[in-house]
């Protein structure tokens, strides 16, 4: 498929704050513990905007999980994940990512992007610093969501476009 049927395919739809997010997140935390174990799966934080009570977002969880800095775990996370029927982006070069709840007829009623990296990958961990920004500062967190929705409608069939677009937002607070 090329990028415009991917677009329709999976199109950038925002909607309003769900608390299931969060046990979402949990049930999910617990299944890739189980399948990567602790001595892999270092540590697992819920990022995103789904992260944020009372944000809108897309009904994707975002998860961060720090890995171990050893080339061998690289191949162990993609063989695991894979086998449990995680896709595997290979296209992102920074650091591995993974998608579930992506269907050929469109996103499931829920979807996950894991993201996987070593603690020293700061452009990552960045991350936590805007989740929890947002969380303590409403109005900017409101900000934040208007320019979303805002994003949302012009680049609706564009998910490059839209994340693209909200990068100097992010980066002013995360100053990377």
């Amino acid at each position: 498929m090329n990028k415009e049927e991917l677009g329709k395919l999976y199109p950038i739809t925002i909607v309003n704050y769900d608390c299931r997010w969060t046990s979402a997140f949990e049930t999910e935390k617990q299944t890739l513990r189980n399948i990567l174990g602790s001595a892999v799966a270092l540590r697992i934080e819920h990022i995103g905007s789904t992260a944020v009570s009372n944000l809108s977002a897309k009904p994707t969880i975002d998860i961060l999980v720090e890995i171990p800095k050893k080339d061998e775990v690289t191949y162990l996370v993609i063989d695991y994940l894979e086998k449990n029927d995680y896709i595997h982006m290979k296209g992102q070069k920074n650091h591995l990512m993974f998608v579930k709840g992506y269907s050929p007829n469109g996103l499931e009623k829920i979807s996950f992007h894991i993201h996987l990296g070593t603690k020293e990958q700061d452009f990552l961990w960045d991350r936590l610093y805007f989740r929890d920004y947002l969380r303590n500062n409403p109005l900017v967190a409101k900000e934040y969501e208007s320019l979303k929705l805002k994003l949302a409608k012009v680049h609706q069939y564009d998910r490059e476009a839209y994340t693209n677009e909200k990068t100097d937002f992010i980066r002013k607070i995360t100053m990377y």
